[in-house]
């Protein structure tokens, strides 16, 4: 075993590839095969990079996109939707900008989030920020338990309902779904890095674009069967809901909106996929931006306005139970089979980030730790003997296998307790759309572009700033309502669809 816990087997390497090897023991020095910074050379694209964002934007928000439109109507959902829409891109615009300290094309990279704050910011905020991003990710990857869950039992329900007839309640527990998901995630969350769940992301957003558009073909078929459109300009009417239920509902839909749009924790590590310039990553990164904003605005419009003319003031919570559990049966077996895909793969573009984190201060603070450092060769083919050639094969790192396994454990567990799709995600939308989407990409474009205090820009940032925190606290306090709401019913481990 050489230096950095780096096995060089030559089961494992072909000839050619020893020089991978060599580069992890520091020698890179004019190889072809490493970027300006010494690592392996990066491969992703623009492309790559907008099916890591559409991944990781069209996930479950997009399904309670109806019910969120219902909450504030046909002007103010569009137009909220909208808003959210240009400020993801302007704030990703300015976050890809500080991806480089200094020149765009050959400053310092910084490989993460909290790489980019630390370097254009100090002191505490760097903290602030790693504990809302990481919170953020495991709130996430709970999120994304539960509505995987539910996808999978409408599969089960709407067969049980075709095989029994609908006479029968077909009431199932959520829990069991949640392990089998769980189980699937201990398997994908051992892919290594971002640089090789690429083929994940790109079944993922194919499987989003897929039931995006069943879901869009069953509201048509909806608004044709009710003989027109339903809803009304100002939403959800007080006679359905009180008052105030109103006031609390409109809010939480402004956190399902900024739930559905939000990626920026994970923007500077897909941007560290990105093959080295030309062009400079922060310019391809704006373009998979605009790209991606653009396609998941459409989508967003279509389901969300689709599922409001489908269902008026009715508009479920999730937009594919609404049409009920009956015909045609296999077409939502399919897009719920589909959904689950998806979130299989969005779980991982959302947690990578959280894996790489943990493993690299493990290292640090335990370098000569054999269970922390070690990589275990696992061939993979049987070829790895013959004429130097070599074989692929796994690196099985035995804590990379335990901690991971121990996360998903964990935040399958508390899925189980908190099964609440619409409020939680209208919850981790509300708490992680300012600070992160907003705050921290504002504050460290204006250091990095050294923008005058008090100038025209400096201050038109800062108000932008200021509204986003304001819906921010707005959001939470609405879903904050909305769980509280749910628990005076819910049983822990007990609850059925």
């Amino acid at each position: 075993m050489g230096e950095n816990g780096v096995v060089a087997s030559k089961l494992c390497y072909p000839a050619a590839a020893m020089e991978v090897v060599a580069a992890e023991l520091g020698h890179t020095a004019g190889s072809k095969l490493y970027d300006d910074d010494g690592r392996l050379k990066r491969t992703g694209t623009m492309w790559t990079a907008s099916a890591h964002i559409i991944t990781a934007v069209i996930g479950s928000g997009v399904l309670s996109l109806g019910w969120a439109i219902a909450q504030l109507g046909w002007v103010a959902g569009p137009a909220v939707m909208l808003l959210f829409s240009f400020v993801t891109y302007y704030t990703s615009a300015l976050l890809a900008d500080c991806y480089r300290s200094g020149d765009e094309s050959t400053g310092k990279r910084n490989y993460t989030y909290m790489d980019a704050v630390n370097a254009n910011l100090s002191g505490i905020k760097v903290q602030v920020c790693g504990f809302l991003q990481y919170a953020n990710i495991v709130g996430v990857a709970i999120g994304y338990t539960i509505a995987a869950s539910i996808s999978m039992l409408a599969i089960k329900r709407a067969n049980c309902f075709h095989v029994e007839g609908h006479g029968d309640p077909c009431n199932i527990s959520s829990t069991p779904y949640m392990i089998i998901f769980g189980v699937a995630e201990i398997f994908f969350s051992q892919i290594p890095d971002f640089d090789q769940i690429s083929w994940l992301s790109i079944l993922a957003a194919v499987m989003s674009f897929t039931y995006s558009t069943i879901g869009l073909g069953l509201g048509v078929v909806q608004v044709v069967a009710n003989g027109g459109v339903k809803g009304s300009l100002t939403g959800i009417s007080i006679g359905v809901v009180t008052p105030m239920d109103k006031v609390w509902r409109s809010l939480q839909a402004f956190g399902d909106i900024a739930f559905a749009y939000s990626y920026s924790l994970i923007l500077i590590e897909i941007q560290d996929t990105i093959r080295a310039p030309p062009p400079s990553e922060s310019r391809v990164m704006r373009r998979a931006t605009v790209v991606s904003v653009a396609v998941t605005t459409l989508f967003y419009m279509l389901c969300g306005c689709t599922g409001y003319a489908a269902f008026g003031d009715a508009a479920p919570g999730n937009l594919l139970t609404g049409f009920g559990f009956y015909e045609p049966f296999w077409l939502l077996d399919v897009a719920n089979a589909a959904i689950v895909v998806h979130l299989v793969g969005a779980y991982q573009v959302y947690c990578q980030p959280l894996f790489a984190f943990v493993e690299k201060w493990a290292q640090q603070r335990w370098p000569k730790s054999w269970y922390i450092t070690k990589d275990i060769d696992v061939p993979l083919s049987l070829s790895g003997g013959g004429g130097g050639g070599g074989g692929r094969c796994y690196k099985l790192n035995l804590f990379r296998l335990t901690w991971r396994s121990a996360f998903v454990v964990a935040t399958t567990v508390v899925s189980m307790l908190l099964p609440f799709f619409n409020d939680v995600v209208g919850f981790l939308g509300a708490v992680g759309f300012w600070p992160l989407t907003v705050y921290f990409p504002v504050e460290m474009y204006i250091v990095q572009k050294r923008i005058p205090r008090w100038s025209t820009r400096w201050v038109c940032l800062q108000l932008l700033s200021l509204a986003c925190l304001a819906i921010t606290v707005a959001s939470a306090a609405g879903s904050i309502a909305g769980i509280l709401s749910d628990l005076k019913v819910y049983k822990p481990f007990a609850t059925t669809y």
